[in-house]
């Protein structure tokens, strides 16, 4: 049975804000058939990457499937009952702010509510934070402290319609690749200019009619020289300033700071105030180069300034977007789920709002001040004030900067709980209790985009094991608690009309967030519901927001703040003389939890890396391939060089995925450090201090295998294939004899082996079979290993003859690195195809190969591709 007579059912992907819609069908044998949602209008039916190979990561074989106290399996009865008890006694003993709860924009809005609902309403702490902190906090501060709400104006459908758009410290193209592909095509229909602002050259800069390379954390002053250049232009809104305050003081403060911060040169600094300022629709798309920053709160407002001082917001085509990384990141914000929030967009530090939270709950007094955001709440479980800790589908021992002074605190913890799908990550192994949740495609209820869109998430697999709902284990916590009445959910739909219902008294106090019109669903309307925009009230439906030139502040009117320039918090010395940049790859998501299940999303970049400028690389005596080190005050990784020009001079960029149970050397917020934004407490992952030096191993190797292999090396990554594993391998200290160490690895005692070793070159080859099955091969050389690593890949499960030689043979063609995920094109293919069928553009390679046309992430990657080979060609 393949599924095919099943119908297909609507859901949402549950990797970025982008929200886009799939569409499901099991296929008969636990696993999914995914499609794009040709009538979700978050994509159209288009999907990414990683969307596209959901399919791949549904599998049980990394499932967490009964709770587990201290390591052992017991019931759910048991379970329940150890978190209720523990949880009340310790605040019985030490009081509600010795407890905390740290979840994720995983959640659906169901899961949230009732996490939130639990904490600040009847344990009576606001200790409550989310993994979203890491994300998009600042961007929360700054449209509250512009717009009196955390509002996002616009819509998704403003970049069908601006002439122009500016990334601010965004790498649409790889973190949001749906969206991109629309502005793409926007442009491609409309001739929209686009500008970027990055201190790196990513992606996204292949279709930019700029590229500002600014100096990391300098947006406050290139977007304070902007406002004071949109002054003296005479290009501000006079009317629509009357509906705001602060003009004066921050006009003041762009006009007395510099824009020498940002290290552009003066023509490209007024080259793109002009074109902003002559053009009547822009949008402002802006991302964790704003966010995660000591002053991204300051840096949002910055940006918003100038869209209030020239009324280029809530109109068709302008206004700024703050797109978010996770599926219901917005969701969480709307039910309180920060620290420092209340449930419908309501202020945890307004008197008049706690009570009506309260008396809608039936709740006790609600915490009168903000609980501790994720930062200060790890520090506080590291000093013993915090001594019971309940951790809900995020990965704090990894994703939290200093992250090993974090997972040392988990680990120290007396109590900690963690539910999650599975017990295979960091942070699940140090808990005292595993509470298995169902996953994506498990489990029911709602996500809300970064467009302020509602969708369903639809259960079509059954929950396996013991598994449950997130919100049915909060909620039987909670009657444990005493709390019955609160808690007596029967399904994700009473909760959300309880949701819904609170937010029509929130609409009826001057919030932005009102869905009442929802609050009297039925379980087939809920089951139905399509996807749409709020505000849903009886009078309005989506739409824009602020054109009309009214806020949520107490006057109504929007404000403008004095911001200046401030450096990152890190300062650069003789000891530590790199600036550390940190993001995402194309194909990869958070701490790889799902997407490393997938052999096709694992095989475009299968090793940690760290970028280095080519002057920076010579200095230090860095060649393509090394491994370096990188230090900073607060811990170290080891990360395999790439030698780029796309990073600047006293720079370095590296991914944030890798974990313990991927490449434990390298994870990147060990080295990142712990400074936060005074307002939004966002801490700075962009901006670190770090010390780089070539890491001087004994030898390095490259291994494929069939089956998990025992890896101990100092240095380690591992990666999913099609037919197994491969990882890379490097040590300190010499192996004196390959064969035991290849049966270690292996765990192959008895297998057949076949050998080649130099002893003298410190070369070594080693390839193992049982039964004629090739199960395991090891490369190993006093340098970086030379071999054909995909190719390589491909063999075990085979005969896997002349796997030895570590090529292809001449015979089979060698597709090379996958450069398109999507359908598994390699370079090599690319590279031939160009020069044999003299293809002369993307599109070409396209419709020849189907490179580049599903997703469209690696047409920027095709382009350079292109012009490299070209640029050979005419050498020649």
């Amino acid at each position: 049975m393949d599924g095919s007579g099943l119908p297909e059912i609507r859901s949402t992907c549950p990797y970025c804000g982008v929200g886009c819609g799939v569409l499901l069908r099991p296929d008969g044998q636990g696993g999914l058939h995914v499609r794009g949602d040709p009538e979700h209008p978050a994509n159209f039916g288009r999907l990414c990457s990683k969307g596209a190979a959901l399919g791949e990561t549904v599998g049980l074989g990394h499932r967490l499937l009964a709770p587990r106290v201290s390591g052992v399996d017991t019931d759910w009865d048991s379970a329940l009952q150890l978190v209720a008890d523990r949880f009340a006694e310790t605040i019985a003993e030490h009081g509600p702010d010795s407890t905390a709860f740290y979840v994720s924009g995983q959640l659906l809005t169901e899961d949230y509510y009732v996490a939130n609902k639990l904490m600040k309403g009847f344990i009576g702490s606001a200790n409550i934070d989310t993994n979203s902190r890491l994300c998009m906090a600042s961007s929360v501060a700054g449209h509250k402290r512009a717009f009196g709400s955390d509002t996002v104006p616009g819509s998704y459908e403003d970049l069908d319609e601006a002439d122009l758009v500016v990334l601010v410290g965004s790498n649409l193209a790889w973190c949001h690749p749906v969206l991109y592909q629309r502005l793409i095509a926007a442009r491609n229909a409309r001739g929209t200019k686009i500008v970027v602002v990055d201190p790196r050259r990513t992606a996204s800069c292949d279709a930019a009619d700029m590229h500002l390379a600014i100096q990391p954390g300098s947006d406050v002053a290139l977007f304070n020289r902007l406002f004071a250049t949109l002054y003296e232009g005479g290009a501000l809104d006079k009317a629509f300033i009357a509906r705001t305050t602060g003009f004066d003081a921050a006009l003041h403060a762009a006009q007395h700071d510099t824009a020498a911060p940002t290290g552009l040169p003066e023509a490209q600094i007024a080259a793109f105030c002009d074109l902003w300022m002559r053009t009547e629709k822009v949008v402002t798309i802006y991302s964790q180069g704003v966010n995660q920053s000591t002053s991204g709160s300051d840096k949002v407002n910055a940006i918003l300034n100038c869209h209030l001082a020239t009324g280029r917001i809530g109109q068709p085509g302008c206004g700024p977007l703050s797109v978010t990384g996770q599926p219901n990141a917005m969701g969480g914000r709307e039910v309180g789920g920060l620290a420092n929030m209340l449930a419908c967009h309501l202020d945890l530090e307004n008197a008049d709002h706690r009570s009506v939270v309260r008396g809608f709950w039936g709740a006790g007094p609600l915490p009168e001040a903000p609980g501790l955001k994720a930062v200060d709440m790890f520090r506080a479980v590291g000093e013993g004030r915090i001594k019971a800790l309940w951790i809900i589908h995020t990965n704090p021992a990894v994703s939290m900067p200093e992250a090993d002074a974090v997972r040392d605190a988990i680990a120290a913890c007396p109590f900690t709980v963690v539910s999650d799908i599975t017990d295979q990550t960091d942070t699940a192994r140090l808990a005292d209790v595993l509470l298995p949740a169902t996953a994506w495609a498990e489990k029911d209820g709602t996500v809300t985009n970064s467009d302020r869109t509602i969708s369903r998430q639809r259960s079509v697999l059954p929950a396996p094991g013991l598994a449950r709902p997130d919100w049915h284990i909060l909620a039987e916590v909670g009657r444990r608690m005493g709390f019955e009445a609160a808690f007596d959910y029967a399904s994700e739909t009473e909760i959300f009309r309880e949701y819904a219902t609170l937010s029509g008294l929130a609409g009826q106090m001057g919030r932005d967030f009102d869905i009442s019109a929802l609050s009297a669903l039925t379980d087939t309307d809920y089951d139905t519901l399509e996807p749409q925009r709020w505000p849903i009230t009886q009078t309005r439906k989506g739409g824009r927001f602020f054109a009309d030139g009214q806020f949520f502040t107490p006057d109504g009117k929007a404000r403008l703040l004095p911001v200046s320039w401030r450096p990152p918090a890190a300062k650069t010395e003789p000891r530590y003389p790199f600036r550390l940049n940190t993001g995402r790859l194309r194909d990869q998501w958070h701490t790889m939890t799902r997407t490393a299940l997938s052999p096709r999303l694992s095989a475009h970049l299968a090793e940690p890396f760290v970028d280095i400028h080519p002057l920076d690389a010579q200095r230090l005596g860095i060649e393509r391939s090394d491994l370096v080190t990188l230090n900073s005050p607060h811990g170290s990784a080891i990360l395999r060089a790439r030698i780029s020009d796309a990073v600047q001079v006293g720079q370095v960029f590296a991914p944030m995925h890798w974990t313990g149970e991927t490449a434990p050397s390298a994870r990147i917020d060990a080295v990142v450090a712990a400074a936060c934004d005074p307002v939004s407490g966002q801490p700075e992952s962009k901006a670190s201090v770090v010390a780089v030096s070539r890491y001087d191993a004994a030898w390095y190797g490259f291994a494929v295998a069939r089956d998990p292999m025992v890896l101990t090396s100092d240095y380690w990554a591992l990666a999913r294939t099609t037919h197994g594993y491969r990882a890379e391998l490097a040590g300190i200290s010499p192996i004196a004899d390959w064969e035991s160490e290849a049966r270690r690895l292996f765990a192959a005692p008895d297998a057949t082996l076949v050998t080649m070793i130099d002893a003298r070159l410190g070369h070594a080859r080693m390839v193992l079979h049982r039964d004629g099955i090739m199960i395991g091969a090891l490369f190993a050389a006093a340098t970086p290993v030379a071999v054909m690593r995909d190719y390589l890949a491909t063999l075990p499960g085979t005969d896997g003859a002349g796997a030895i030689t570590g090529r292809t043979p001449a015979d089979v063609p060698d597709p090379g690195p996958v450069l398109c995920s999507c359908f598994g094109i390699g370079v090599n293919s690319i590279v031939t195809a160009i020069e044999t069928q003299g293809l002369m553009s993307v599109d070409q390679i396209g419709a020849s190969l189907n490179a580049g046309t599903n997703c469209g992430s690696c047409r920027p990657e095709l382009a350079d591709l292109l012009d490299r080979v070209r640029l050979r060609e005419a050498a020649e």
